[in-house]
Formats: structure tokens, C-alpha cells, sequence
């Protein structure tokens, strides 16, 4: 890691080949969660949730999906976005190839049906869930587009996000360029979104019954630079994780923008960067192995007892990343409201 001369800086970065990792044989570990404990949470495809224990021990929460009819096949459980509760169990969002929903996962392997319908609307193929402090739970949906595909343009916005809550279920913002995860800010006072194929992180206002207002963009992206994940610092930042060019940005306060890590395919960007153009992006350009040390980068989460821990998910790895904060820089992770579950 290098910084600059500032002991106090943001600035600094981090080399690809210092990474760590953890877990093993992990499938699609797309959303990684992390608590006060060192266990480490992750979607798996499978068919639910894997955790990763301090000594690197990997233990499966697997379940059958209820059935839809009597006469349908059955359906297999596609986390995307994880969420730990209180109890120990899990919510996720189901990416299913025309179908979606948030459903719950006990630790003995019972899935049921949590949300699957709102507005009218069979929920289509579901990207991410979490549940705040104020037993509120934030689903998102990135597009209605079938295939999904069809959505990987900035000339598509119909994404939008859920929040359920003790009244109903009702969807609180809509038109959004892909909608990925979200997140509240440490004050509680913003929503952070991540619009991942319009290359922006975006921000609404939360009022206290649950509804957003004053839909503003914080940054812009480049090229190469689609943002998935996120995570909030104690100083204000919100820390990115970017798929297809693997790359964590910082952003700060006032939207400056500050790269941490950036493990790249030049070639690999050029290629998708030609089809993002040309608005042919497709699955197969997600889905491509390349060389890089990261798979197709997709979450970021702190942890470890002193929260200087950068966890990494991805979609194509089979393992969680991570990477520390130096010492002499003066920062943290915010504390998610699962950390001490």
C-alpha cells in the first residue's frame, strides 16, 4: 500500500497482489456481509447463504424454494442481495430468470415467501434487500427488461426500490438506471443508490414514514466504472465497489471521487466499454472469466473488531477478499445496524 505525505489522507491504495482471502469453493459470492463476530455472510447459489467463519471454515444454509404450483417445476433459490436479521436468519433477493422476491432463509434450511407482489406488480427478478434500524426493509428491482440484459443501457430506467414496513409494502421510487444496492446513510437522513448502467450514485431524502423525496446525483462514474456495492465510513464517504473494471472508489462528502483499488483487464474494459457504446452490453460480457485477481467485483462491506477491514464479494469468485486500512490513515467503516447480530 502507498499513501501521500498527508498521515491524515483518504488517499491512499491499495496493490492487487496484497489482497487476502477467505472461504473456499464459494459460489457466486455477490453480496458479502460481515459482523462484530468475524463471521462473514455471503449469497451463494447453491441455494442460500454461506458463512465463513475467523478460522476459515465454511458452513452452508441451504434450502428448497416453496413450490409456485402444484403442477410447477421446482424453482431453485438465486440469492443476489443477503440481509442478516436479528434472529440469526437471513432475507434475500431472488434473481430468478423471469421471477423474483424477497424470501427468508432460517439456518435450518426453511425458505419461505416474504415479499413476492407489490402495487399490483409480481416482482420481477430481485437485485438487493436490507433492513434498517427502524424495522423498515429496502428491496430494490434493477429493471423489468426480459432479459434482464435489455436493461444494461443508459437508454433503459425503469429500476425502482420497495420499503416495507408496518403499514404495507409499497414502491418508493421508480425510473432508476438499474438499481443496485442501496443504502442509509450513518445519519439515517439519506438513501444512497447505486444506478449501476447509468454509471451514477444517486441519493433521495427519507422522510420518517418511509418515503423518498428529492432525488439527487452525488457522482458520476467513467469508463469501466459501474458501481454495485457500497459501504458508509465514519467520515462521511461512501465507499464503491465496481463491477467489470474491479475497482473501489471512495467518494466523499462533496463527491470527489478517489480510487483505493483498481484491478483491471485493460483489454477486458475496452471490449465492454465498445458494447456499452453501442448499447449491445450483454450477459456475456459480465460473465466472462479474465485474469485479474478479482472476479467481477460486486460488494464491499467493513468489518473485523476495529471495522478497518474492506470485505470484497464478486460474481464470479469463489472466495471473499479483503484488504485493511492502513493504520495512519484516520478512518473506519460505519457500523451497519446487523453488526452486532
Amino acid at each position: 500500500m502507498s499513501s501521500t505525505m498527508n498521515p491524515h489522507a483518504v488517499r491512499f491504495t491499495v496493490d492487487p497482489g496484497e489482497l487476502v482471502f477467505h472461504g473456499a469453493s464459494l459460489v457466486r459470492p455477490e453480496c458479502v456481509v460481515a459482523t462484530r463476530s468475524g463471521d462473514l455472510y455471503a449469497a451463494d447459489w447453491r441455494g442460500g447463504v454461506s458463512r465463513t467463519s475467523l478460522s476459515g471454515k465454511v458452513e452452508l444454509y441451504l434450502g428448497a424454494m416453496p413450490q409456485d404450483a402444484e403442477s410447477a417445476p421446482p424453482r431453485v433459490a438465486r440469492p443476489n442481495g443477503i440481509a442478516l436479521r436479528k434472529d440469526g436468519s437471513f432475507l434475500f433477493a431472488d434473481l430468478g430468470e423471469t421471477k423474483g422476491g424477497v424470501f427468508s432463509l432460517t439456518r435450518q434450511g426453511d425458505i419461505r415467501n416474504f415479499l413476492s407482489t407489490v402495487n399490483g406488480l409480481d416482482l420481477p427478478p430481485s437485485n438487493f434487500v436490507m433492513e434498517d434500524g427502524c424495522g423498515r426493509t429496502w428491496i430494490t428491482v434493477s429493471t423489468r427488461q426480459v432479459p434482464r440484459a435489455l436493461g444494461y443501457t443508459r437508454k433503459v430506467a425503469d429500476g425502482f426500490i420497495v420499503v416495507v414496513d408496518g403499514k404495507d409494502a409499497r414502491i418508493v421510487a421508480d425510473g432508476l438506471g438499474y438499481t443496485n444496492e442501496i443504502g442509509l446513510s450513518p445519519d439515517g437522513r439519506w438513501l444512497y443508490v447505486n444506478e449501476t448502467f447509468h454509471r451514477k450514485l444517486s441519493r433521495f431524502a427519507v422522510r420518517a414514514d418511509g418515503s423518498l423525496s428529492g432525488y439527487e446525483v452525488v457522482t458520476e462514474f467513467g469508463p469501466g466504472q459501474f458501481p454495485d456495492g457500497l459501504a458508509f465510513d465514519d467520515g462521511g464517504g461512501v465507499w464503491i465497489a465496481c463491477i467489470i473494471g474491479n475497482q473501489v472508489i471512495r467518494v466523499a462528502p462533496d463527491g470527489e471521487q478517489a480510487v483505493i483499488l483498481a484491478d483491471t483487464d485493460i483489454g477486458y474494459i475496452d471490449w465492454v466499454e465498445q458494447a456499452y457504446t453501442a448499447s449491445t452490453l450483454g450477459r456475456a460480457h459480465l460473465d466472462k472469466p479474465h485474469q485479474m485477481r478479482l472476479k467481477n467485483l460486486s460488494s464491499i462491506a467493513f468489518g473485523g473488531a476495529d471495522l478497518r477491514t474492506a470485505y470484497l464479494g464478486s460474481v464470479l469468485g469463489d472466495a471473499i477478499a479483503s484488504f485493511r486500512i492502513p493504520d495512519h490513515v484516520d478512518l473506519r467503516g460505519h457500523a451497519p445496524s446487523h453488526w452486532d447480530y
